[in-house]
């Protein structure tokens, strides 16, 4: 299976490089050299990882970085030069996934990248959850239909388009519908990783998930806060 990388670099030469040993190793590279358009590109591409440099004319990784995290749940990798423990802390807090020097060696980026890539895997859902893969039947909540077997969702009789990763987190959450689920158990099933009090990418994905299905971004009535606990798909706000 390929895996799609855009690469937010101006160094034509190391792009060229990392890209054409990227390739060899089933990764699709596109290649963004301007800062001022790295976020448009990233997503009219929809990649699995996103490499980004720091040092880039136009707009600076940093704030590519904090510009993109509120609307992209993929992987973004700083690969930079800036051998900093402040650029370091920067870029993670700001929501990076990872921060990786460009003299790593292509082999031990490779497997970092990889790492990073099984994270998106969602794990086997609990047994309590009803799995996409073996559901056989449409489920409906009032005007809100989801079909498992096409990966369709449609409201209001209209076509909802979802990414794969937000249709198994919609699924997670009508599976446990009229129930409380913490972050860590949503962070779990769709990334594999335990939640460590900082990344915000559920939060981010929900956001995304509500405003798809015409939820109040103020006052959420279908995809719910519970506060200091995580969130509750309703029962009551499709009709």
């Amino acid at each position: 299976m390929s895996h799609r990388i855009v690469f937010v670099e101006d160094d034509a030469d190391l792009a060229n490089l990392i890209s054409s040993f990227l390739s060899r190793h089933d990764m699709d590279v596109v290649i963004e050299p301007r800062g001022e358009q790295a976020v448009e590109t990233i997503l009219r591409e929809a990649p699995d990882i996103v490499l980004l440099d720091i040092m880039l004319p136009g707009k600076d990784g940093l704030s590519i970085c904090r510009e993109l995290r509120p609307q992209f749940d993929g992987i973004i990798i700083m690969l930079t030069s800036l051998d900093s423990d402040i650029n370091q802390i920067l870029g993670l807090e700001l929501g990076a996934n990872d921060y990786i020097l460009k003299t790593t060696p292509p082999s031990v980026l490779v497997a970092r990248l990889r790492a990073q890539l099984r994270h998106l895997k969602p794990l086997p859902l609990s047994e309590k959850t009803t799995d996409s893969k073996h559901a056989s039947h449409k489920v409906i909540f009032g005007q809100l239909t989801i079909d498992p077997i096409n990966r369709d969702v449609t409201l209001a009789n209209e076509k909802i388009p979802l990414s794969t990763s937000d249709f198994d987190l919609l699924w997670l959450l009508a599976s446990h519908a009229g129930e409380t689920l913490h972050r860590d158990i949503l962070l779990k099933e769709m990334r594999g990783v335990n939640y460590d009090g900082l990344d915000r990418s559920i939060d981010v994905a929900i956001s995304r998930l509500r405003k798809k299905l015409g939820d109040n971004p103020n006052e959420p009535f279908r995809i719910k806060t519970v506060r200091n606990r995580g969130y509750l798909f309703s029962l009551s706000g499709w009709n």
